[in-house]
């Protein structure tokens, strides 16, 4: 069996984190592109589980040759699933996420986003597969002050744990294609959401509350801003970066545009047809002010951009909320 079926063709790809929000749409981008695809995903809890296997009933049959449930800790499990599949690429998406969580729990996500990152690379030397697409963040920019943030800033201002372990994880991505010729792309992605989003985060989180008639939470007067890019947009990036032929890089992937929290808060409500209501919170450490991507080199290097409106992405993972909150019903009715 080839890895790869010319430069352009079929390839087998292995996704970690498949299990989880882009994980699971990027699944399903590459299988219909025509790739055959290896899932693994370990059900961290700190994602519950049963919304994951939700994320996965969602999908078509067949999207997915194989599924393994594998921490990406585990080299050597990693490597056989590689090697038994004939991988090519290695999506590696799996870390524990989160800014806040991170400030509580710093060790385990060194251990997880580290060290698990570090067992991904070690793996795919081990077994030859010569494509790495490492997720990477926004949140490695910090407190950057110049906007919109570029790939050529330098990365010395992180602002919490989580930060910090996806600028190491770039950085030992790096060092795998220096040392062992690993063609690797970093795609540094700024706050992605859409349908299967985690519950916890901020959109799933308002659209939640405002239909229970609860008070949305805001953090510090509203005026903090984040590039909120639709999950759509983001998996046409990474199977983007599948096709490219070059050693190294690092490359936003973003909307193009910051909005306000208090925009943002005020745009759901519109789509919901509701009036929020706002509780407004201390600002929480490790948070930053303001994220905004400039995707010039990813329109350069991916031919890539943005082309989900905020509003088209809001209205699409309203409807998809509904529709699975009226198959929960449904099953506990």
């Amino acid at each position: 069996m080839k890895r790869l079926l010319g430069g352009f063709g079929v390839a087998n790809c292995l996704v970690t984190g498949a299990a989880g929000f882009i994980g699971s749409h990027l699944v399903e981008a590459l299988a219909a592109a025509g790739h055959s695809v290896v899932g693994v995903d370990n059900f961290d809890p700190l994602y519950p589980r049963e919304v994951k296997e939700a994320n996965l009933a969602e999908l078509a049959p067949g999207a997915m040759a194989a599924f393994y449930e594998v921490d990406v800790r585990d080299e050597a499990a990693m490597a056989q699933a590689m090697q038994e599949h004939c991988v090519a690429a290695v999506f590696h998406l799996a870390a524990r996420g989160g800014v806040r969580p991170s400030i509580k729990a710093p060790a385990e996500y060194v251990d997880a986003n580290i060290r698990g990152t570090l067992a991904v690379l070690e793996a795919a030397r081990r077994v030859g597969v010569p494509k790495i697409i490492f997720a990477s963040s926004s949140s490695v920019y910090g407190l950057q002050s110049e906007l919109p943030f570029r790939e050529s800033q330098a990365l010395l201002s992180p602002a919490s744990p989580y930060a910090a372990t996806k600028i190491a994880g770039e950085a030992l991505c790096h060092a795998y294609h220096h040392v062992h010729g690993l063609q690797v792309t970093c795609l540094r992605l700024f706050t992605v959401y859409g349908p299967r989003q985690r519950p916890d985060l901020a959109i799933s989180s308002f659209v939640r509350r405002m239909l229970a008639g609860e008070a949305v939470p805001v953090y510090g007067d509203g005026t903090s801003s984040r590039d909120y890019t639709f999950v759509g947009d983001i998996v046409r990036g990474f199977v983007a970066a599948l096709h490219g032929d070059w050693g190294f890089e690092i490359i936003n992937l973003a909307s193009g545009r910051a909005v306000r929290l208090i925009e943002l808060v005020r745009a759901i409500g519109e789509v919901l047809g509701v009036e929020p209501r706002i509780q407004w919170e201390a600002p929480q450490p490790g948070d930053v002010p303001h994220t905004w991507g400039d995707v010039t080199r990813a329109k350069e290097v991916l031919g890539w951009q943005p082309l989900v409106t905020l509003r088209e992405g809001l209205e699409a993972f309203v409807d998809w909320y509904r529709q699975r909150e009226a198959r929960e019903e449904n099953k506990t009715g």
